[in-house]
């Protein structure tokens, strides 16, 4: 008998392995991370001269309707974007992705598999999960800009 035949991960299709899926999983869910991330930056956004003159043209209407009694107009319902969908699946995946290297390292396959793996689920988790405390952490420093500086908005004699 050969020594190769003894060996359960030699000779093996990649492809029949739960390591390479579980790399396969962990490199999308880092992927869809990214693209979580970095997506919305790319979108095209109308110029800030624009939007002031919409906020502008909303609080002008929104005054008249009040100060005539009428009723706020229903919003139009708003299409829901795919990356709301995407925002709770990048970090399952991720974890899937580790679960799936716990299986190939006790199935005893290329520990290579299992290292990669586990090191592209869970940098997909820690990446997205930092994403947003850091983006929480700019809300609260916004926000506490805001209201030191609100009694400088609404002086009259500054």
């Amino acid at each position: 008998m050969d020594d190769k035949s003894s060996s359960p991960s030699q000779g093996r299709n990649p492809l029949h392995t739960w390591g390479f899926w579980a790399v396969v999983t962990g490199a999308a869910a880092l992927i869809m991370v990214l693209i979580l991330i970095f997506g919305p930056m790319t979108e095209p956004r109308p110029s800030a001269g624009e939007q002031i003159g919409q906020i502008a043209g909303e609080i002008k209407r929104s005054a008249w309707r009040t100060f005539l009694g009428l009723p706020e107009p229903t919003p139009e319902p708003q299409p829901v974007p795919i990356t709301d969908y995407l925002q709770p699946v990048a970090p399952i995946l991720g974890v899937i992705a580790v679960v799936l290297a716990l299986i190939s390292g006790v199935r005893r396959e290329n520990w290579r598999y299992s290292v990669y793996a586990t090191g592209l689920g869970a940098s997909a988790v820690v990446f997205h999960y930092f994403w947003w405390v850091a983006l929480l952490f700019a809300g609260v420093v916004i926000l506490v800009a805001i209201i030191e500086n609100m009694g400088e908005i609404f002086s009259f004699w500054g």
